[in-house]
Parts: C-alpha cells; sequence; structure tokens
C-alpha cells in the first residue's frame, strides 16, 4: 500500500458528518440576532449607546489579535467570537460611562477570560460577563450612575437621581417601584423604556433575537426557560429582605438582566453543558442564584455572578449527565 492509499483509510475522530455550519457562521448569526437589541440601545439610550458598543468591539478585537500574535497562534479575529465578547461587554454597561471604561473592560476580558485559558473553546467562564464583573468592582460608583432612557419626559434633565427598578425596590424607594401608578409600567419594562444598561433594557429585541436563535439550531429552549423559570418561582414564594419592595415575579423578568443573561450567555457553546439535562440543571443553578442574590443580597441584580458561577460547574454537570455510549446496555440491567 502507497503513502496516497494509506491516507484513504486516516478516519479523524467522530463525528465524521459535517452539518455545514463552522465556528465563523454561527458567530456572525450570533452578531445578527444581537443586532435588534442595539437598535432599542440607540433609540433608548442615543447614538452615546453605539460610541459604547464600538469602542467595546474593536477592543476585544484588537487584543484578540495582539495576544494571538505574542503567542504565536493564527489570528482569528474574523471568526466572530471576539466581536460577540465586546458587544455582550457593552450590553451590561450604563450609557454614562466614559468610553475607556468598555475599551478597558472588553480588553481584560478577552486576556483573562478567554486567552489566558488558551483562546475560544478553552475558556471556562463567559468573557464577556469577566470584563463586566470586572469593572463592576474597579469603578463601581461608574457602572451603578444611571440614566433615563431619552424617550422619558423628564430626560432632558442633565443631573437626575435615578434608580432601576430593581435597584429601586431593593432601596425601598416607592415612587420608584414598577407599579400601574409609578413610574414604570410593565410594557416600559417590555419595550425598554426604563433605566438600566444599554442592552438589557428592552425584552422584546432580546426575544426577537433569542427566537432567530432558536430557529436557527444555535441555541436549545432548556437554559433560558429552567433560569427564567426558576426566578418567577423564587421570587413569587420567596419574601424579600427587611427594608425592600417585593415585586411580583414578571418585573424580575423583564427588569435587569435576566433575558440579556438567560438568553445569550448562558447558552454560551463553550462555557455551558453540552446535554439537554445539563442545560436544564445549570439554568436551574443560575436561577436560584440570581433570586437570592436579587432577594437577600447586597446588590439588586445578581445574574452575571450567577453565570460565572455555574460556568465553574459545567464541567461537574457534563460529568454527572454523560450519555451512555450508544449501543451499550446499562449496568443496572444485569447484562
Amino acid at each position: 500500500m502507497n503513502k496516497s492509499e494509506k491516507k484513504l483509510f486516516q478516519v479523524s475522530p467522530s463525528p465524521q458528518l459535517h452539518g455545514g455550519e463552522s465556528i465563523a457562521r454561527i458567530m456572525w448569526a450570533v452578531m445578527l440576532s444581537l443586532l435588534p437589541a442595539l437598535a432599542a440601545s440607540i433609540y433608548f439610550f442615543g447614538w452615546r449607546a453605539l460610541h459604547i458598543e464600538v469602542v467595546a468591539v474593536v477592543s476585544a478585537i484588537l487584543t484578540e489579535a495582539l495576544i494571538q500574535r505574542l503567542r504565536g497562534k493564527p489570528i482569528t479575529v474574523t471568526d466572530g467570537s471576539a466581536a460577540i465578547a465586546g458587544l455582550l461587554l457593552a450590553y451590561n454597561l450604563p450609557v454614562g460611562v466614559p468610553l475607556w471604561l468598555p475599551a478597558v473592560g472588553a480588553a481584560f476580558g478577552i486576556a483573562v477570560g478567554k486567552q489566558a485559558f488558551g483562546g475560544l473553546g478553552h475558556n471556562i467562564f463567559n468573557p464577556a460577563l469577566v470584563g463586566r464583573i470586572f469593572v463592576m468592582h474597579s469603578w463601581l460608583p461608574m457602572m451603578t450612575s444611571w440614566s433615563p432612557p431619552r424617550t422619558m419626559l423628564y430626560a432632558k434633565v442633565d443631573a437626575l437621581t435615578y434608580a432601576t427598578p430593581l435597584g429601586a425596590a431593593k432601596e425601598g424607594i416607592v415612587a420608584l417601584v414598577p407599579s400601574s401608578s409609578g413610574v414604570f409600567s410593565a410594557m416600559d419594562m417590555f419595550w425598554g423604556n426604563i433605566g438600566g444598561c444599554i442592552g438589557e433594557t428592552s425584552a422584546l429585541a432580546l426575544l426577537i433575537g433569542g427566537l432567530f436563535l432558536l430557529y436557527r439550531g444555535y441555541i436549545r429552549w432548556e437554559t433560558p426557560v429552567a433560569f427564567i423559570g426558576t426566578v418567577a418561582l423564587l421570587t413569587w414564594l420567596l419574601p424579600a429582605k427587611t427594608g425592600a419592595i417585593a415585586l411580583a415575579p414578571y418585573y424580575h423578568i423583564l427588569g435587569g438582566g435576566l433575558m440579556l443573561g438567560a438568553i445569550f450567555m448562558a447558552t454560551d457553546m463553550v462555557t455551558t453543558p453540552i446535554t439537554g439535562a445539563g442545560m436544564l440543571i445549570f439554568g436551574l443553578g443560575c436561577g436560584l442564584i440570581t433570586a437570592i442574590i436579587r432577594l437577600y443580597g447586597g446588590f439588586p441584580e445578581g445574574v452575571a455572578y450567577s453565570i460565572l458561577i455555574m460556568n465553574a460547574f459545567t464541567p461537574l454537570i457534563d460529568k454527572l449527565v454523560k450519555p451512555r455510549v450508544f449501543g451499550n446496555k446499562l449496568a443496572l440491567s444485569g447484562r
């Protein structure tokens, strides 16, 4: 058998069938699904939101290219993964932050949360959330300086003490708590006409992007449904801490970063479980941690922390729910 004939018998590890997808194709489809939220961020917060998003994306791409070059690895920024991390980080920032902050956060997320582990496919934690937590704890006043959406009548006021719906409830500020007679209504929260991070306020825009990903088969329903459902159930059953104002479950669903996190970050293909059962466990864990932080913790939000904590448990979850090898019978059967 000559050398050319031997090559015909070299078989790569399974699976041998290819569905026609590629990393770049999937990543740019995810970028496309994020465009409705980008449009909503510009509509509600103005062109400043776009500036933050562009800076974060460019910083993430440049950081990844630089580190890959220093490591002597192929530069793969065209696959879109760095751009997604940068955009998701920007979605987790208030509109009033200085432009250097998304640049620093995106660079940190890519360098420490992704490239330090070896790059795409090797990172344990979601890079966008690593960057978000870094800037949150480094520049807390900037990260909690909320601006109202420009669509509100009083948004033209330059200096305004403002709170997000979840923040107002946590602090017991009755005048700003969502209610039929308060500043926020359920429809305001659904459309995005509330304060918050620039990419998380419009539940409608996030749902449009999420349905697109479900239709294309790039995400599955288990994690988002388990995540959102657990938060809804626990915030309905458990009382709020002393001094805080209890909110109806749907305000917890529509307020804060729950929709953004459940649809776009808790479904990350690299840092989350690969089986349906694992995805359910992951979503349940995220929902439990989020609800506890929101109801009893020091921060009004808990989505980012919950996803990062559950990222650390992903290998264990995958091990516990590992499917049987095809063709084998259970040991309990006695065969």
